[in-house]
């Protein structure tokens, strides 16, 4: 039975981090490790993983530098034959583990193993809609456009592959191996870059299980500044991007541009922001136009939303936002429980 090692990266995250630890101790699967990586958090989050008392559950500490370098840390300590990675603040259904290493242990070719994920708010309540990917022959293409690795908490990945892409560095005043990106201006995109590097450096392939086996925790909270600092953060991954994959990235840049442009669009909409939704809709129109045409609802939708939200009263503009939710998450549960068969 192939061992699991569960990484989780603390920070700040006293108000969740009891429930997250919970929800990988509820696991079906139980062969596993839980490596708990203390980022050098100033609350009283590992105060309170302290208070479970499993002996599978290992804490690891060190100065504050950020989830990538937390994320090193803990695959350097992991044991396990898979790796899976949690958000402090997100959780995981307790069939979360089982259903990943059944669809390794089966599919020999696969190298990460993601799932879908179910939106929940900050008080863990969900919010009916989904975080739908593209499941099956994902490219680098794919991860650039529409990351189909949705978010921190989906991916278990044999450490197979983690080694096929590590790399030496010495940040810290001693060489070490490292899998993430530690570069500060990479984040948050540092995810989206390891996992470009996996595509393109091997051959292991990327896969998905429809089902939504994770609960991402929704941040209404935010301005335009973090929008802008998360498109400077792609900028960043384009340019690494292009240091070992020159060629591909001279066709990809566009549509990689456009897509995230699009993606921050409807952020801006989710924290409220008409005006600055409406310049990134511009932004990643003009960028790449094609965009309106391979992905034309989900374009038309954003940039709908962005002027609706510019335009309206915010009364009128939130009850058509409701209606929409609720019938795109009847459409999403819908197609999940018809991908499942």
């Amino acid at each position: 039975m192939q061992k699991v090692s569960v990484i989780i990266p603390v920070y700040k995250a006293e108000d969740y981090i009891a429930s997250t630890v919970q929800s990988v101790l509820d696991q079906s699967y139980e062969n596993f490790e839980l490596i708990i990586v203390d980022d050098g958090s100033p609350d009283r989050s590992v105060e309170i993983c302290q208070q479970f008392s499993d002996p599978r559950i290992a804490i690891v500490r060190q100065e504050n530098r950020g989830v990538a370098a937390a994320r090193n840390t803990g695959i350097r300590q992991a044991t396990g034959e898979y790796i899976a990675l949690l958000d402090a603040d997100d959780l995981w259904l307790p069939d979360k583990l089982a259903k990943h290493v059944e669809h390794l242990n089966t599919s020999p070719e696969v190298g990460v193993s993601f799932s879908r994920s179910a939106f929940i708010d900050q008080e863990g309540n969900p919010l009916g809609i989904y975080q739908m990917s593209k499941l099956k022959d994902v490219t680098p293409l794919d991860l650039l456009c529409r990351t189909p690795i949705g978010n921190g908490s989906v991916a278990v990945i044999r450490k197979e592959v983690f080694e096929a892409i590590r790399f030496q560095d010495n940040l810290y005043g001693t060489p070490e191996d490292f899998y993430f990106d530690d570069d500060r201006q990479l984040h948050p995109s540092e995810d989206v870059e390891c996992w470009l590097r996996m595509a393109i450096q091997t051959d292991w392939q990327i896969e998905g299980l429809a089902e939504a086996l994770t609960l991402y925790r929704v941040n209404p909270q935010g301005c335009s500044a973090q929008l802008v600092k998360k498109l400077h953060s792609w900028e960043t991954l384009i340019e690494k991007v292009r240091s070992y994959a020159a060629e591909q990235m001279a066709q990809w840049e566009k549509p990689a541009m456009a897509y995230q442009l699009r993606h921050l669009a409807r952020r801006a909409v989710t924290l409220g922001d008409g005006a600055t939704a409406v310049k990134f809709s511009h932004r990643a129109l003009s960028t790449y136009s094609a965009i309106a045409i391979e992905e034309l609802p989900r374009t038309f939708l954003t940039v709908s939303a962005s002027y609706l939200l510019w335009l309206l009263p915010k009364s009128l503009y939130h009850t058509l936002q409701n209606l929409a939710i609720d019938l795109v998450g009847s459409i999403q549960k819908r197609r999940i429980l018809q991908e499942r068969v």
